[in-house]
């Protein structure tokens, strides 16, 4: 059987070579069918405590460790300052599809239009 792999965000490295990942996959609501974020935790076996808070990083599925702890951290995606690390596979890739796009600029809305139909007038008597 193959072992499962997840993508999430450190959020605690507290514990001695283990960490907290919050893993976050998006939902449609059954009833209403918005899109929403569900999140869960796992802790993860970090051998060396190389990872920090805030490093988004791929947890693979093992046997148990502890009463808590079936995950260990395979390696480091993304480093907590935003600096990208080699890994085997994209983030883009990793990350769930639909991502915001970036909205288009509206136009200003003209202030005073009787000045400017003046000016157009000025322009147009002066050629």
């Amino acid at each position: 059987m193959p072992k499962r792999i997840l993508i999430g965000t450190v959020t605690s490295d507290k514990t001695d070579k283990t960490v907290t990942v919050k893993v976050e996959r998006r939902v449609k609501h059954p009833l209403y069918g918005k899109i929403i974020k569900r999140s869960k935790k796992y802790h993860a076996h970090d051998e060396a405590n190389e990872y920090v808070v805030g490093d988004k990083v791929r947890i693979e599925e093992t046997k148990p460790i502890s009463k808590t702890k079936t995950w260990t951290v395979k390696d480091r995606l993304v480093a907590s300052r935003g600096t990208e690390v080699e890994a085997d596979l994209d983030v883009a890739e990793a990350m769930p599809t639909g991502a915001p796009e970036e909205k288009k600029a509206k136009p200003a809305k003209k202030a005073d239009t009787k000045a400017d139909d003046a000016a157009k007038e000025e322009a147009a008597e002066e050629a």
